[in-house]
């Protein structure tokens, strides 16, 4: 299992940090990465990256403004994401935490590098998008 950890405080209010975060139906218009999302309810949505390929969500724990928690799988892999928002130095604190497991022998090498690279990206593109 390899586990990805980013942490940050960024100068915008706890609401407009957890709106952008958490309103995935949005991402495809800010997230340089994704093509499309597919909401499935509630609880499941579906990412697809600019290749087409398809990454599975599941929402396990939402406490508004909180503390957001959902699992998630494609064909490479499976794994848990939890996200702490808080109030921090006139803006919010935000605290990114990944576990994954690689389904394929061949990739486990190289999934914490992929994990740190694709948060530094989200991380990129929610800064881009919180600026207007």
């Amino acid at each position: 299992m390899a586990t990805s950890h980013i942490k940050a405080v960024l100068p915008h209010p706890l609401s407009d940090v957890w709106e952008a975060v958490t309103a995935v139906e949005g991402y495809p218009a800010w997230r340089s990465d994704l093509s499309r999302i597919e909401v499935r309810g509630g609880t499941q949505f579906v990412e697809y990256t600019r290749d087409g390929y398809a990454t599975t969500f599941t929402v396990t724990a939402m406490e508004p403004c909180q503390r957001w928690e959902f699992d998630m799988e494609n064909s490479n892999m499976r794994g848990h994401w939890t996200g702490l928002f808080s109030e921090a130095d006139g803006g919010t604190e935000i605290a990114f935490t990944e576990h994954v497991t690689a389904k394929k022998l061949l990739l486990r090498p190289f999934v914490g590098a992929y994990l740190q690279r694709q948060q530094a990206k989200f991380l990129e593109d929610l800064k881009k998008t919180l600026l207007g």
